[in-house]
């Protein structure tokens, strides 16, 4: 799904890809950023699934198990919507997951299928692992278009992917406009590979102004 033009699309970009787990506070930090240049500046924004649970499939248990499963049952869902349906359903999943902090549950997926027109009973879809080889062939697009390994989420500008932006909270509106325009400068750099500093804890998923 792409927004169309208002205002000046961004320093030398034709279209950005977004690969995004629903299970990821940090990609929803990066889709609340990217949704709100986007539509701004008119840039032609694609959201696509990724697999933290695919990426991960080796660690049993620890920290992070919780999460693991939610990324496993959305990513299911994200499955049976199909393509059509992913950003309008990553964007109901999101809003509940991680602005309102609530725990992912059959009431809760109804409300999104529900807001996005989908039929209810794809709530179904969580617990049907038939659907995991559809998880994983859309991860592998998604660890080929990056070139390598990397988690949620993926960010491709004009063909060109990074791993991130890993953003530990969202940013406001001149704020992220100048984080695009450094983002789309970064990508049209041949010799860029990699920039990185320490971070720690959760994102902080309170929208700024």
């Amino acid at each position: 799904m792409t927004s169309s033009p208002t205002t000046d699309p961004g320093v030398g970009v034709g279209v950005v890809e977004i690969y995004v787990d629903p299970a990821c506070p940090f990609a929803w930090a990066a889709s609340r950023w990217l949704a709100g240049v986007a539509e701004r500046r008119g840039v032609p924004a694609i959201w696509r699934p990724m697999s933290l649970a695919v990426l991960n499939e080796c660690e049993v248990g620890g920290a992070h198990a919780e999460r693991m499963t939610v990324s496993r049952r959305t990513g299911r869902l994200l499955a049976a919507a199909g393509d059509e349906a992913m950003r309008d359903l990553y964007f109901a999943l999101g809003r509940r997951l991680h602005s309102e902090g609530r725990a992912l549950s059959a009431s809760l997926v109804g409300e999104a299928l529900q807001e996005c027109a989908l039929p209810a009973d794809l709530v179904a879809a969580m617990d049907d692992s038939s659907l995991d080889d559809v998880v994983r062939r859309a991860h592998r697009v998604s660890q080929e278009a990056l070139g390598g390994t990397g988690g949620s989420p993926i960010t491709v500008f004009d063909g060109r992917a990074y791993f991130g932006p890993v953003l530990t909270g969202i940013p406001g509106r001149d704020e992220a406009d100048r984080l695009f325009d450094a983002l789309t400068t970064l990508a049209g750099t041949e010799a860029f590979a990699q920039v990185e500093r320490p971070r720690s804890g959760p994102p902080d998923l309170a929208e700024v102004a």
